[in-house]
Order: structure tokens, then C-alpha cells, then sequence
């Protein structure tokens, strides 16, 4: 800085200027966001990772010393805060993973309280395409659904190398750096991880629904279920569907027990629906409203996450949890 220039945000932050602090991550904090959110399976997850890493990076920043990017430092941060909690929390799961599918709809599930579930991700803002020329998957991409539940069948130092080199776009010296490990470690972890998503993540080269595909998809399902019919939600859902609704245990695979379950639950025995339409995990997403008598309202019941493939709907996970009216900017009812 010469004698009559203005210093730099970066300068004032060294300084202890938390506003200055403030206005350098800003342009960063939705992607650090989902970079938490991708590694930790869980919004709340997210938002108290990267609140810590934010308070990490406040109390070092004076030491920072420019070798690499900020954008690179702030990552290194949240990711060692993000293996920090998963230390801590252990892998998040959805219903597939506890158990075989049910052959019918089982009446009375009760949610299962001892698990931690996979959440749904808002996506309003994730930047499109990828983070650097390096990175093999786009950040939309890969906070798909199926992508993030893979994920969490990962130990966290896999988790977090294959999510730096594939979707950031790192070198693997970079992240030996940023897990304070060696080269070989680093190659060992990305090999192994490959080995996990190639059988467990969904297939990247199958073509991906347009825009106009999500908007009419989600229409024919939210006309079906508010006018209960059977019919005109069977003719949108693929062979071999599945539905899952966190946190109840059950899930249901294949036309035949998916039918079974939507006309005795969700068509039959729980009141008239209102929808309103709403995106999560780069995916179309229908956020479902229940009548509930004593509101006079219908009041929101879950964010059902669609899967879209050759026009028909391959997967539903319908997340029961009213609290996500915040982090979706949902109205928590309507009239």
C-alpha cells in the first residue's frame, strides 16, 4: 500500500475491521454454504459449519498470508470445520439405507428418532456451472439428491477429497494441504471414494430434464394429489419408482407398492392438499400443504424432492418437517 492509497478490504480485516471481514466472504458464503451442505447432509448442519468457519477465519485472518487465494483459504477452514463435525455428528442417511423396501403402505409409521436424516437443500442462488476449468461435476450437479446421500456412505476424509478435486476443482498437493496429509493420501482417498460413488451415485451421463419437463412435472403432480387422483399420479410415476418420507423408516419401491401406499396415505387418509411449487437440490421440488382443522389452514406438511427421468417421476422423497417453511422462504400455511 503506498502512502496515498486506500487499503484494501483484506488489509482492514488484518486490522480487526469485522465489517471489512464482512463484505470479503460475502460474495463466497453460498457456495462455502452448499460446500458444508454437500459434506454434512444437513441445512442446520451447514449453517452451524459455517458460522464456526466464519469465526475460525475472523480469529486468523491477521495470519493470513496471501500464498494462496482467500476463496481457497476460506475453503480449507470450512472443510477442516466440516471433518470436525462429521467426527462428531457421524454420516447422515435416508429410509433406503435402513432397511428393504415395504411390499405395501404400512398405516401408523412412526418417525424414527434416533436417526440422523439427510435434509433437502434450498437452491435458490447456487451458481451454475463449474467452480474452476479443473472440476469434473458442475455445483448444481452435485448437490443433487442421490449425489449428497452417496456422499454420506463416505468417511470424511474421502468425502471431502473427492469434493475438493471433482467439484472444486483442487489439486491433490492443494488438498494434502488443506487435510494435513501427504500426497499419496490424498490419491489413496480419491481412489477409494471413486470406487463408492461409481456404485452408489447416480449415473452422470444420463440426460437430464429440461426446465419446461420440471415445470409440467411438477403441475401433474400437484393437480393429481390435491384432486386425490390414483389415476393421474400412477401414469407420472416410472416402473420402477421409489418414495421415501423421512423421518418415517418405511419406504416403498415399484409401481405396484408405491400405488398401494399413495391411495391408502397420502390420497385416502390425510385430508385435501394444497401445493405450492419450489426447487431443492437442483431438483423440482412440490412443498405440501395439509389441511389441518384446528388452523383453519392448511399448514405445511413436507418438501417432496422429485426425480425427473424421461418425463415421469423416479423417485419422490418427501421430507416431513414443517421447519423448513425458513430455509426454503416457504409460507408456513395457506388460507
Amino acid at each position: 500500500m503506498t502512502a496515498t492509497s486506500a487499503p484494501t478490504d483484506l488489509e482492514r480485516a488484518r486490522e480487526g475491521d469485522d465489517a471489512a471481514f464482512t463484505r470479503l466472504v460475502a460474495p463466497l458464503r453460498r457456495e462455502l454454504h452448499a460446500h458444508c451442505y454437500r459434506m454434512l447432509g444437513s441445512t442446520h448442519d451447514a449453517d452451524d459449519a459455517l458460522q464456526e468457519a466464519l469465526v475460525r477465519a475472523w480469529r486468523a485472518i491477521a495470519r493470513f498470508e496471501g500464498r494462496s487465494s482467500l476463496r481457497s483459504w476460506l475453503y480449507t477452514v470450512s472443510t477442516r470445520t466440516c471433518l470436525d463435525l462429521v467426527a462428531q455428528r457421524g454420516r447422515r442417511a435416508m429410509p433406503v439405507d435402513l432397511g428393504p423396501a415395504s411390499d405395501a403402505a404400512v398405516l401408523g409409521d412412526t418417525p424414527a428418532a434416533d436417526v440422523a436424516w439427510l435434509g433437502p437443500y434450498p437452491d435458490a442462488g447456487l451458481p451454475a456451472g463449474r467452480a474452476t476449468p479443473e472440476a469434473r461435476y458442475e455445483q448444481r450437479e452435485a448437490v443433487e439428491l442421490a449425489f449428497v446421500a452417496a456422499l454420506q456412505h463416505l468417511p470424511g476424509n474421502q468425502r471431502a477429497a473427492l469434493l475438493l478435486f471433482e467439484v472444486l476443482g483442487f489439486s491433490a498437493a492443494e488438498i494434502a494441504e488443506v487435510m494435513v496429509t501427504s500426497v499419496a493420501s490424498v490419491t489413496s482417498a480419491l481412489q477409494r471414494a471413486r470406487g463408492t460413488m461409481a456404485r452408489l451415485a447416480p449415473d452422470r451421463d444420463a440426460p437430464r430434464a429440461s426446465a419446461d419437463e420440471h415445470r409440467e412435472v411438477v403441475a401433474r403432480f400437484s393437480a393429481a394429489m390435491e384432486a386425490g387422483d390414483a389415476d393421474a399420479l400412477v401414469a407420472l410415476l416410472t416402473e420402477d419408482v421409489t418414495w421415501s418420507m423421512p423421518p418415517l423408516p418405511r419406504w416403498y419401491r415399484g409401481l405396484a407398492a408405491v400405488t398401494d401406499f399413495a391411495v391408502r396415505v397420502p390420497l385416502t387418509s390425510c385430508g385435501s392438499w394444497r401445493h405450492l411449487p419450489t426447487a431443492a437440490n437442483a431438483q423440482p421440488a412440490v412443498a405440501s400443504y395439509r389441511w389441518d382443522e384446528g388452523a383453519q389452514a392448511h399448514t405445511l406438511w413436507s418438501v417432496n424432492v422429485l426425480t425427473v427421468r424421461d418425463g415421469r417421476v423416479s423417485d419422490v422423497a418427501s421430507f416431513l418437517d414443517p421447519a423448513l417453511a425458513g430455509p426454503f422462504r416457504l409460507p408456513p400455511s395457506l388460507p
